[in-house]
């Protein structure tokens, strides 16, 4: 065989401990279909020093069932694709035994493989969080493999956090699907078929007003997002600073409160104490879950998290993962449908 497809030799490198194979191998992947196969990947082992649900640490980057950056293949794999500092990437992760393997394509692809390990958690501590309630304890046993994420990303949690402000969720997702993959680009390497990556902030700004309507994102969510946009960089480097410092850095920009702002570092940072207030379901659930509270707000929902404190993020998704949810009052709408700001 000769020309571009040709089979390139191997060579391998140690990054961090780790082995680096460059070069994965092209062709087509479960559920999807080859894109840019000619594109050589790169690998990554780690072997994670407890329990890990992909599953359960990812989860929180799926922004509905249609998400073009994120995708679970028949074969348990988890995609997801990123606008990382060195340019777009894809990555694909499955656990072996007990061990994780990454493979990334794309100029992104180092960078994300370079911190495989924190966005699966290697650098939250589950050890350090002391169940107090019998519910919190037993969903711990069941779900030992509970991590908190850290993709060291901003704009990707905060654009779609803002889209969720005061809607359902339905409403969110479909602004999402719609406005990423039409102004993102399609993602790098052979991933499944039409997975994308988000749009450059530059791109997000050129966004004509008549494309925010069709996808039926108002005029307040919209410009919060071309505000954030504009000082993308700035908000970006709160990835340095602790997760109480990036909550304020967000909430500078008009239109970024505590919900927006604590569901953002959630996911950036990790943050395993950022609490998640103003939200329309969670004070109930929490409530409901803990002292039989079903009307709680967000001021009793802090006090019973508070035995928690500096793990009360993890207290209320365990709380969340137990299901014990207040009966039903009037039709279900989706937990986060409608948060403030």
């Amino acid at each position: 065989m000769s020309g571009r497809f040709a089979p390139r030799p191997t060579r391998t490198t140690v990054r961090g401990g780790h082995v680096v194979v460059p070069g994965g191998a092209p062709g087509g992947v479960p559920g999807g279909v080859p894109r840019q196969t000619a594109e050589p990947g790169r690998t990554r082992s780690w072997t994670p020093d407890g329990p890990l649900d992909l599953g359960l640490v990812l989860g929180p980057l799926r922004r509905g069932p249609g998400d073009p950056t994120f995708r679970t293949t028949p074969d348990g794999s988890v995609w997801r694709t990123a606008r990382t500092p060195a340019g777009p990437g894809t990555l694909r992760v499955a656990l072996h035994g007990g061990a994780v393997r990454g493979r990334a394509w794309g100029p992104g692809a180092d960078w994300l493989l370079d911190r495989l390990p924190d966005l699966l958690g290697a650098a939250d501590d589950p050890d350090a969080f002391e169940p107090r309630h019998r519910l919190v304890a037993l969903a711990r046993h069941r779900r030992p493999g509970l991590r908190l994420v850290r993709t060291g990303l901003v704009m990707e949690s905060l654009i779609p956090s803002v889209l969720e402000q005061k809607v359902t969720t339905d409403e969110a997702y479909r602004a999402w699907r719609l406005l990423v993959r039409k102004f993102g680009e399609p993602a790098p390497g052979p991933a499944p078929e039409r997975m994308y990556v988000m749009p450059a902030p530059r791109t997000w700004a050129l966004i004509p007003s008549w494309e925010w309507h069709r996808a039926g994102v108002d005029n307040k969510r919209a410009s919060t997002i071309l505000r954030a946009v504009r000082v993308a960089a700035r908000l970006e480097e709160a990835v340095g600073l602790d997760p109480v410092r990036a909550q304020q850095r967000l909430e500078l920009v008009s239109g970024i409160g505590p919900w927006t702002s604590a569901e953002v570092v959630q996911r950036s940072h990790g943050a395993a104490d950022s609490v998640t207030v103003g939200d329309l379901h969670l004070p109930g659930i929490v409530g409901y879950a803990l002292a039989g509270d079903r009307d709680a707000d967000d001021s009793v929902m802090l006090e019973l998290l508070e035995p928690y404190a500096g793990q009360r993020h993890r207290a209320a998704r365990l709380i969340l993962l137990a299901g014990r949810t207040p009966p039903r009052r009037s039709p279900k709408m989706p937990r986060g449908d409608i948060g403030r700001l």
